[in-house]
């Protein structure tokens, strides 16, 4: 009895919609609210709006209604919109997550080891504005707006449409209807702390939702008969559900958006609110529930939603949607760009100002753009031309040139380490870095770049590293040398202290972003020393105290998906030294030349990896003992010539010459989460060949590990283990390799 009643209520009403419109049929506006990841909801309530046949003349929305009303009004049906948002990755979409293909070889090299960056601005360490910049969601919405993007009235739009905006400066509401589509939606979407605001002709907007999430009100101005509203927005919470910082915040702005709630519900004539509770703003795992929700939430109406398509005279109109993925560029123009030249920005795009290119590899070049975080934003557009279109960019630099690193990390032989950086962009010339880090712990070390990257032309560089450690190494060699007679003098296990001061000079050329060639000078001073007591005075004694100079060549291709758990991609470097000269130290020094290299790749088959390896070093002339190749020990970040190797201690192996192959397995058992088997063979000889005897004195080892790949960087515990010796090992490391 109740449902007839409601029936014969909407029927009434509706008729005196249709008597207003004297026999015109009913122009419908549809509202969404803002909700982040509960708007999803959206897209199964306008499911059922078509399913109804429900003509929408006019669309507003906040936030995430924003980006689904655009998108609707752009021409999208509602099965395509599900299409979309299932084949995003909403997670790597708001962290603005950027392939590593994308990262310079110098980034790759010398960036991967902070686990936090905090600019500085003013003298002063400051928190950044947002969690991301919104690249990524610009990106994607100007992807699927671009049959539309010439369009700047968004009344012309195949359904007209408009969005809210909050102003940061004077706290007002904005009404966003004419412009850039894309831009204006991502302003409408910039969630506080989670996205960055987006300035637009100078007013510097963030999330609507802060002063008008539900915007009723301004579609009543729009001349529709009739407004139905789908509201996600959460409900206040009691003390016991404000558990984090972002509920806090969502808390915070709903004090402003329900004290105007309820008359916004009574203004509507179809209310639809879906049941969506137990969800959250950042629920984007939740996706196909949440979804269905809003199917569930609008097919109660459904009765209501066919009269008002009765009362429609006019059927639904959707224009076909281009899904085109070529441009053709003819023409390609930059604004905003002060302090990185257009030939800059041209050789990281990749692409020429007459070019014909696919999406795919257009939002590659704005990734590499990106990835060097020199911009805070990096707005285009498409301009339409007679023949393809022409390309403006619009960039906003980063205002920050400089920031503060930290890193950490525990391995067995530099023990704990806090890593400090600073970083400064552009100091002298427009392409500059300079990044100084300084690891205090168990031992000091320092490393120093400058660097003036021009991409694909010839670049420059200065850096000065100082390292140091002690360990236990030399000790076989030191003890044939040691008197047999006289057991006292035997030193044995002897811990020596290592350290390396190197200075070096290079120009680089990349090809691509995975190749790279460097020329360059070094001056290298090394220092092994240990302590011995004589008289009982500890005396410390030199086994090598020598500044070498040498000329270097290097190769480095790097096409690796992860440094630390790479799924696909390929690694090779080949390092060329001419040892020229030494200090007196080394009195019996004569000239002589390294070569080193290794190859590696990665390949995966679902959750399992399997990564090979093989590396060489051959010493051409006499050598020193110190640029012997040690090999042994777990660590990935050793300098020189020592070459980790399971099975064995650090420098276990060593020799003038080696060879090295080894065999990955890892599984992922769940997100970030690893298990792994590695087994590894090597031979270390003063002649490889050994005549034709190639494998005589092969060493093995294994090992076994889990790894988990945190913010912090890979934490991994490893038993390894050799049948050579019957000897076996752990190793733990956490954080970033540096």
């Amino acid at each position: 009895m109740k449902q007839l009643i409601f029936l014969l209520v909407c029927l009434c009403t509706l008729q005196g919609h249709a008597q207003k419109r004297e026999g015109k049929d009913l122009k419908v506006g549809l509202v969404l609210s803002g909700g982040g990841a509960k708007g999803f909801a959206h897209v199964g309530v306008l499911k059922v709006l078509e399913e109804a046949g429900v003509r929408i003349d006019y669309i507003g929305g906040t936030s995430m209604g924003a980006i689904i009303g655009a998108l609707y009004a752009s021409g999208y049906s509602a099965k395509k919109l599900d299409s979309i948002i299932r084949s995003v990755d909403f997670n790597d979409l708001m962290q603005d997550r950027i392939p590593r293909k994308s990262k310079s070889i110098y980034q790759k090299e010398n960036t991967e080891k902070y686990a936090l960056t905090l600019p500085i601005k003013n003298g002063g360490i400051t928190l950044p504005s947002a969690i991301s910049k919104g690249q990524n969601i610009f990106n994607l919405l100007s992807q699927l707006t671009i049959s539309v993007q010439e369009v700047d009235d968004f009344s012309k739009l195949p359904i007209p449409f408009f969005c809210m905006a909050t102003n940061l400066e004077n706290g007002k509401s904005e009404v966003l209807e004419k412009g850039f589509l894309p831009q204006a939606v991502r302003a409408s979407g910039s969630f506080p702390t989670l996205l960055d605001p987006v300035e637009i002709d100078g007013k510097l907007l963030t999330d609507g939702g802060v002063l008008n999430n539900f915007p009723v009100d301004v579609m009543q101005e729009k001349g529709v008969d009739l407004i139905i509203g789908v509201d996600v927005q959460d409900g206040l919470k009691d003390r016991s559900q404000l558990n984090s910082a972002l509920e806090i915040v969502m808390q915070l702005i709903n004090f402003q958006i329900y004290s105007e709630d309820n008359l916004k519900v009574e203004e509507t004539d179809v209310y639809i609110k879906p049941d969506i509770n137990s969800f959250n703003v950042v629920s984007f795992n939740d996706m196909s529930e949440i979804i269905n929700k809003g199917v569930v939430a609008a097919n109660k109406h459904l009765e209501e939603l066919k009269l008002i398509a009765s009362q429609q005279v006019n059927k639904p109109f959707k224009k076909a949607v281009n899904t085109n993925t070529t441009y053709k560029i003819n023409g390609i123009s930059f604004s905003g760009n002060e302090n990185y030249t257009q030939r800059y920005m041209l050789g990281k795009l990749k692409f020429d100002r007459i070019d014909t290119i696919s999406h795919e590899r257009f939002i590659e070049g704005i990734n590499n753009l990106s990835a060097t975080g020199n911009f805070k934003n990096i707005q285009y557009r498409f301009i339409p031309k007679e023949d393809g279109v022409e390309l403006h960019f619009d960039v906003k630099e980063s205002e920050i040139a400089t920031y503060f690193q930290l890193g950490i990390h525990y391995d067995d032989v530099y023990k704990t380490g806090v890593l400090l950086n600073l970083t400064s962009k552009h100091l002298m010339f427009k392409n500059d870095l300079l990044s100084t880090d300084l690891v205090l712990g168990d031992f000091i070390r320092f490393n120093a770049d400058y660097f003036i990257d021009n991409g694909f032309h010839w670049s420059y560089g200065v850096n000065m590293r100082y390292n140091e450690f002690k360990r236990s190494f030399f000790e076989s060699r030191i003890n044939e040398a040691a008197n047999d007679e006289t057991e006292d003098e035997t030193i044995g296990e002897v811990p020596f202290k290592y350290k390396d001061f190197t200075s070096q000079v290079f120009v680089q050329t990349n090809f691509d972003r995975k190749f790279a060639v460097r020329l360059g000078a070094e001056v290298k001073s090394l220092s092994t020393s240990f302590e011995t007591l004589v008289g009982g005075e500890r005396v410390k004694e030199f086994v090598n105290n020598t500044n070498y100079v040498n000329a270097f060549g290097s190769v480095l291709f790097d096409s690796y998906d992860h440094k630390n758990f790479p799924t696909k991609g390929m690694f090779f470097n080949a390092d060329y030294r001419a040892y020229l000269s030494a200090s007196k130290f080394d009195a019996d020094f004569k000239p002589f030349s390294q070569l080193k290299g290794k190859l590696a790749g990665a390949f995966s088959f679902g959750d399992f990896t399997t990564q090979i390896e093989t590396e060489a070093g051959v010493t051409m002339g006499e050598g020193s003992q110190q640029f012997d190749f040690f090999l042994g020990g777990n660590n990935k970040n050793y300098i020189n010539n020592f070459i980790n190797f399971y099975g064995y201690k650090m420098a276990d192996l060593s020799e003038r010459n080696f060879l090295k192959s080894s065999v990955t397995f890892r599984y992922e058992l769940f997100n970030k989460n690893y298990l792994s088997f590695t087994a590894n063979a090597a031979r270390a000889a003063s002649n490889l060949i050994n005549e034709g005897a190639i494998f005589d004195n092969t060493r093995t080892g294994y090992a076994v590990g889990y790894s988990l790949d945190s913010f912090l960087g890979p934490i991994e515990l490893r038993y390894t283990w050799s049948p050579d010796t019957n000897q076996n090992y752990w190793f733990l490391n956490a954080g970033f390799w540096f």
